[in-house]
């Protein structure tokens, strides 16, 4: 099994947090409609100090800010990191993002990403890294909006076990280290650090030329190549990726 009880409450509860930041929704002590079957589940992040009351709405504490911070610099680093190995050719040796900024749309894009000969092996890395795999399919259906807060019924969807079923199938079945072999995927993931760099450095050059790049109110938060240049290790794993989020 890949995907633990904790782990399905701990992905539940990241959703919840995002909510509570990011979303417009309030989530009442009583009298909550659709969001009482998400009660059990604030009851436990309210017993652990992740979340508190607030009059007649839960709040997110401290703790959970710490949390959901933690969360968001591995998401971070899956979209930078790790979302590069979704599209291997593994017979060739190609990565489908060594020509990502080729491409002017997202439909061009997938086009392009939809073909039989890439294989996504990010589970695999994930594996060799002794990164929780279930959790990079997680980070996954986030970058896909596959928890749509703004939909009805979502509250019924996040407590339900499809999703869920679904994340454990796809741990289940994806390709693994020792099908692709240790020396492989030593070169495989070399290979990918050396092209996240080459895209980063691309993206800042892109920022740096756009007229709207860190004008008026807005604000960019320039990435810093030095900060990934530590994997170019094959081995290496950020320390953010160490502790547990959740303590249940």
């Amino acid at each position: 099994m890949f995907l633990t009880d904790d782990n399905k409450k701990s992905f539940k509860a990241i959703i919840l947090l995002d909510e509570m930041i990011n979303g417009t929704h309030q989530f009442q002590t009583i009298d909550n409609g659709d969001d009482n079957v998400l009660e059990p589940l604030f009851i436990e992040l309210m017993s652990k100090g992740y979340v508190q009351t607030a009059g007649a709405n839960y709040q997110i504490t401290g703790k959970g800010q710490d949390v959901y911070s933690t969360f968001m610099k591995r998401y971070t680093e899956y979209l930078k990191v790790y979302d590069i190995f979704s599209y291997v050719d593994l017979e060739k040796g190609e990565f489908a993002f060594d020509r990502y900024f080729d491409f002017n749309s997202d439909d061009a894009w997938a086009d392009f990403t939809n073909d039989d000969r890439f294989d996504d092996l990010r589970i695999a890395v994930a594996i060799f890294k002794k990164i929780d795999p279930a959790e990079i399919v997680f980070m996954s259906f986030i970058n896909e909006n596959r928890f749509d807060t703004s939909s009805t019924g979502w509250q019924m969807d996040l407590m339900s076990d499809n999703d869920w079923a679904e994340i454990e199938d796809i741990c289940k079945t994806a390709i693994k280290p020792e099908e692709v072999g240790e020396d492989a995927m030593v070169d495989m993931i070399g290979q990918g650090s050396e092209l996240m760099i080459k895209l980063l450095q691309e993206e800042i050059k892109q920022n740096e030329n756009s007229e709207d790049y860190n004008s008026g109110d807005t604000i960019v938060e320039e990435e810093t190549v030095e900060y990934y240049e530590p994997y170019y290790d094959p081995y290496y794993v950020s320390p953010v990726w160490l502790l547990p989020l959740f303590l249940w």
